[in-house]
């Protein structure tokens, strides 16, 4: 193809990291695939630019065919591990929520004006009521709670809906927490890509009358009231990461559950105990010298949770 003068193109040619919440997903219309935050690929360069063996299989077959010398490859640069503080603070997703917006209908997060992060439904439920709640539409992770309490998961990936609720002996709080796990972006899929419920939600064939949406895009970071005290559920971790001197390293979440995570105020990506990725990539030149917090929310917070940074990526086989 070279030496005929054809063009070539190369995907991908640079193995990135979707850093933040913006990873995509994959759809052909009956499936649901969300990417992880390395988008890797195998390519020629890794997700910090760096040479793979692949990319002087390429050099050298330019070469030959062109006849060019190409130029020196810059020197590889290296990886650091920096020690981690143990223990965290904490703070409680139920004790940090913000107003919600009321309404008689399911709002997604679109007609909230928001565009990633997690959505919060919440309604109040009678005694008796119990059987078969039933979620149309779910985009994308749902975790069920009754007086915050867990009662399930549903997951768009699964194709999984509903589940059986116990009839209440008392009244109670019903929450779903839905997380947007990445809008697929490409095919006609995208033109339902919403985030959200966006169909309906019924408890026993019945649908509920009102509900109070909590908007989290979790991109306020400050806001957040962290205190030395356990925490189980959805939480917040924080906790200091010493640097010195700065430099490319990846933060271990092989010992997290399901979330997302930040190096100061920045996004790193989301971590899941299903796999493949159990790294995430941090940037030495998003680093600072000395002192950097490191704040994780986990959606099955129990107390298990540690945090180490490594000097490579860490990839496994994923969960059936």
């Amino acid at each position: 193809m070279l030496r005929q003068g054809y063009s070539v193109s190369l995907y991908m040619f640079e193995g990135g990291t979707s850093f933040g919440w913006m990873n995509g997903a994959n759809s052909n219309g009956s499936n649901y695939e969300p990417d992880t935050t390395s988008y890797d690929y195998d390519a020629p360069l890794d997700e910090r630019g760096q040479p793979r063996r692949k990319y002087f299989l390429f050099r050298d077959a330019i070469h030959q065919a062109t006849g060019v010398e190409p130029p020196p490859v810059p020197a590889e640069t290296s990886t650091r591990t920096f020690p981690v503080r143990p223990g965290f603070e904490t703070a409680s997703l139920w004790e940090n929520l913000p107003e919600p917006v009321e309404s008689d209908r399911l709002l997604t997060m679109e007609d909230l004006n928001q565009s990633y992060g997690y959505i919060l439904y919440r309604t109040q439920l009678q005694a008796g009521e119990g059987g078969d709640l039933v979620v149309d539409g779910l985009h994308d992770y749902a975790q069920i709670y009754v007086d915050q309490k867990p009662a399930g998961t549903l997951d768009r990936r699964l194709g999984t809906d509903r589940l059986t609720l116990p009839a209440l002996k008392t009244p109670a709080t019903l929450d779903i927490l839905v997380e947007n796990s990445g809008r697929v972006n490409f095919t006609k899929v995208i033109r339902t890509e919403q985030a959200g419920i966006l169909g309906s939600v019924t408890l026993g064939g019945r649908a509920p009358q009102h509900w109070r949406i909590y908007s989290l895009p979790m991109d306020h970071l400050s806001r957040l009231h962290f205190e030395a005290a356990a925490c189980s559920g959805p939480c917040f971790y924080r906790t200091e990461m010493n640097v010195d001197p700065p430099a490319d390293t990846y933060i271990n979440t092989s010992a997290l559950h399901k979330g997302e995570m930040w190096i100061d105020d920045r996004p790193l990506g989301r971590f899941w105990s299903i796999g493949p990725q159990f790294a995430l990539f941090t940037p030495g030149s998003w680093l600072e010298h000395g002192t950097n917090t490191v704040t994780f929310f986990d959606l099955q917070g129990d107390g298990s949770e540690h945090v180490s940074t490594v000097a490579a990526p860490i990839f496994d086989k994923a969960a059936p």
